[in-house]
This record gives structure tokens, C-alpha cells and sequence, in this order.
């Protein structure tokens, strides 16, 4: 595909990945041997990733973990391949494919779709982003794509992977910061919450460097962020007023993590926490995270 040819988006996306998935199942004919669109088994060493996977840290004791669950029973939910040559390219489930491979399985359930180049890799960020399988900056780095490379704006996003718009504008200025401090995003040595907060550092490098040695909290760094800076007070939101800062910042650091508005309520002698959703695609997926149902 060149570079000047319109990138066609694939259809289903807006509708998630679920209902990708389900068409891909029921494309298939009903009778006659397996063909494009069934569920196949498929070799697993004719299998290959794609090599602009967005996520590109698998840990050992997730896969692990995963292998030990596809060992008692299997791969439960097919991954999604293209033809690719005379092998099969991954477009979605490469997880469950490395997974696969730790479990010394020799086959693999798989959809076989025809998708473009442009069509894999949208699948792919998309697939990842919805599955919660990046870290803060690479799923910053999918949203930064997604929007360049395919035209997506930031509420369109957020709905697609169920997410609030300010979720989205928070992961992208993450990658104002500079590579050093990304890496230890990547690595895990720093948390969204921190980096968050290293943005609006005078010198996020080397105060990510002093939180890491020291240990610091998110609130922890925020304080050190701000010292030294001046800065307008902003009067907090009515949903905020008489809400502690410790309470506040934990707000915001779930909000993060889900990616949705959250506020919690305490006295005490007890009090609660209260998730605002605006569909009920973002309900399904409040549940499925309670229930601990990532596919």
C-alpha cells in the first residue's frame, strides 16, 4: 500500500472488538471444509507477530501465568490472523500466542480475516488498547497513532476503548516527557500517576530519578513537582469541595487507572466510591473488570 492511498477503516470498530470477533465466527460457511472467516487450527510455528505490534513488553509472569491457565484449559477465545505470504500474520491475540507457545502447544484456534496493512494495525492498537494490555506509554503512543496515522480524534477514542475523553488527553502528554522518563514508564519503575505528575516538573529527568531512588508516592511527587513553580490556584470541582488532598489525589489516580470519572465519599465510619459511566459499552466494561473478565 502506498503511502498516499486512503487508509480504508475497518468496519466493527466502532461497535469494539467483541463484535469483530463475532462476526469473524459467523463468516464462515455452514457446511464444506474450513475457509476464510471459521475458526481454525492452525500450527502454532506457522504463526508470526506483526512487527508494529504496539505493545512491546510481555512479562514473564503474566505469560507464564497464562500459559499455566491455556495448560488446564486451553485457549479459550481464538486469536485473529491475516494470510501473510505463506504463513499467518498475528492481527490480534499475540499474547495468547506467546502464551501458547510457553504452554508447548502445537496448534492454536484462530480466525483467518483478509485485512490491509492499515486495517491490521489499527485492529492491533485497538485490540491492545481495549484489552488494557499496554502500559501508560504505549498506550499513549496507540492514541498518538491512532489519531495521526487514521484520523481519530480524542472522543472518539475514548469511546471506542471506553475510556473518558480527559483519560485520553492525560496518556498523550505523557509523551512530552523526555525518553529517559517515558523508559521508566515502560519498565514499571515509575506509574502512570507519577509520570502524570513529572509533566508539569521543571525537570521531570531528574526528579523522576530522585522519585525511583527515594520510593515516593504519586502525592509524594506531585508536592515536589509544583515546589519552586509558580502556579494560579485553581478552586477544585463542586464534586471535589470539602474533599481532603490525599482524597482528591486518589480520585485522580483511580480515575487513571479505569479511566473514568471517579469520586469517593469518606467519613468516619466508612464511605464510597462512585464510577460515572456515559454508555453502557463503559458498564459492560466496569463489570467485566469487577468480575476480573478481561475477554
Amino acid at each position: 500500500m502506498s503511502e498516499d492511498a486512503p487508509k480504508r477503516r475497518p468496519s466493527g470498530l466502532g461497535r469494539g472488538l467483541s463484535s469483530l470477533l463475532g462476526d469473524a465466527v459467523h463468516e464462515g460457511p455452514v457446511s464444506g471444509g474450513p475457509k476464510r472467516g471459521d475458526v481454525r487450527q492452525l500450527p502454532v510455528a506457522s504463526i508470526e507477530p506483526h512487527p508494529d505490534q504496539p505493545r512491546r513488553v510481555f512479562r514473564e509472569e503474566a505469560l507464564a501465568e497464562l500459559a499455566q491457565s491455556i495448560q488446564s484449559r486451553g485457549v479459550i477465545q481464538p486469536i485473529v490472523v491475516r494470510p501473510h505470504g505463506h504463513r499467518f500474520q498475528i492481527v490480534a491475540g499475540e499474547r495468547r500466542w506467546r502464551a501458547a507457545q510457553k504452554a508447548r502447544l502445537h496448534e492454536i484456534p484462530a480466525i483467518v480475516r483478509e485485512f490491509s496493512e492499515a486495517e491490521t494495525l489499527e485492529i492491533a492498537l485497538l485490540e491492545n488498547l481495549q484489552r488494557q494490555d499496554l502500559n501508560a506509554i504505549e498506550e499513549a503512543q496507540a492514541y498518538k497513532r491512532l489519531m495521526e496515522d487514521f484520523g481519530h480524534t480524542q472522543e472518539a477514542l475514548g469511546q471506542i476503548v471506553h475510556k473518558s475523553r480527559s483519560h485520553v488527553a492525560n496518556l498523550l502528554r505523557l509523551l512530552d516527557l523526555p525518553p529517559a522518563v517515558q523508559a521508566m514508564v515502560d519498565s514499571g519503575e515509575l506509574t502512570m500517576g507519577h509520570a502524570r505528575a513529572l509533566v508539569s516538573a521543571q525537570d521531570p529527568e531528574a526528579l523522576a530519578d530522585e522519585v525511583v531512588r527515594r520510593g515516593l508516592s504519586v502525592r509524594e511527587t506531585e508536592k515536589l513537582a509544583r515546589e519552586g513553580k509558580p502556579t494560579r490556584q485553581r478552586p477544585l470541582p463542586i464534586g471535589y469541595k470539602g474533599a481532603s488532598a490525599d482524597i482528591a489525589a486518589l480520585e485522580r489516580q483511580l480515575g487513571d487507572m479505569i479511566g473514568l470519572k471517579v469520586a469517593i465519599k469518606h467519613t468516619p465510619k466508612g464511605g464510597s466510591v462512585t464510577l460515572a459511566y456515559g454508555s453502557l459499552d463503559q458498564l459492560d466494561m466496569i463489570c467485566q473488570r469487577l468480575s476480573g473478565d478481561k475477554f
